[in-house]
């Protein structure tokens, strides 16, 4: 159903971070795990749904799963986590934050629930024609994982059109760059949650990041979020 990351080479996967400030994990998902993600929105089990244009974040619906996640879902999580933090604790090396995130998830997790970030924040969006998602970052506590994934569970242009995942970054005293990131069904997405390293002429300097996705045309788009840090 997933390769979980076990095939991914993530030595290049880093590297495009670095560089573009995102990465694609072609066919995550099969077709199958899309079908039955998706079918989470009407089977699963959710701790909140929140009505994007009611809080101003735009148009559309997600929901946030519940504990405990889907055994594929928890998996997939812990799956990823591992080579993440490998290349987080690269990041906070260069940028000198202090911060330490330990090989496991699970351990992760402690640390989060020990400072009270206890909520899962694992999501499934959906969006119809004319939906959109503002630019936004994903911080939920103290304690932020600085990468996150997301997953295309819809098939473009079979099921939608528009709807594309949109990356912005603030490059100090320069106006924003743009990266609008092509997405097949079960392709997933690997990008900062807030900030990343960028090497210039004079080193490293951080730089703050932003997503969102543009407006959808017709159809329906489902996306699965995975957030590495709970929530307060």
């Amino acid at each position: 159903m997933t390769h979980g990351g076990s095939l991914i080479d993530w030595a290049q996967k880093a590297a495009e971070l670095d560089t573009h400030g995102c990465a694609l994990l072609p066919g995550l998902l099969d077709a199958a795990a899309c079908v039955a993600a998706r079918a989470l929105w009407s089977e699963g089990s959710f701790r909140s749904e929140v009505n994007m244009a009611r809080h101003g974040y735009g148009r559309g619906v997600y929901r946030y799963l519940a504990y405990p996640l889907p055994d594929p879902i928890a998996e997939l999580r812990a799956g990823l986590y591992p080579p993440l933090a490998r290349i987080a604790n690269r990041w906070a090396a260069i940028l000198g934050t202090g911060v330490d995130y330990p090989d496991e998830h699970a351990a992760f997790r402690e640390r989060c629930r020990a400072a009270g970030q206890v909520r899962p924040t694992p999501l499934i969006l959906r969006y119809g024609a004319g939906d959109w998602n503002a630019l936004h970052q994903d911080l939920y506590g103290e304690h932020v994982f600085p990468l996150q994934v997301a997953i295309l569970l819809s098939a473009p242009q079979a099921d939608f059109t528009g709807g594309e995942f949109v990356l912005t970054e603030q490059r100090p005293r320069m106006q924003s760059r743009p990266e609008v990131v092509p997405l097949s069904q079960g392709d997933a997405v690997v990008f900062p949650v807030r900030e990343r390293p960028v090497q210039g002429s004079r080193g490293w300097h951080r730089v703050q990041m932003r997503h969102g996705v543009s407006r959808l045309r017709s159809g329906e788009r489902f996306t699965l979020g995975i957030i590495f840090h709970d929530a307060l």
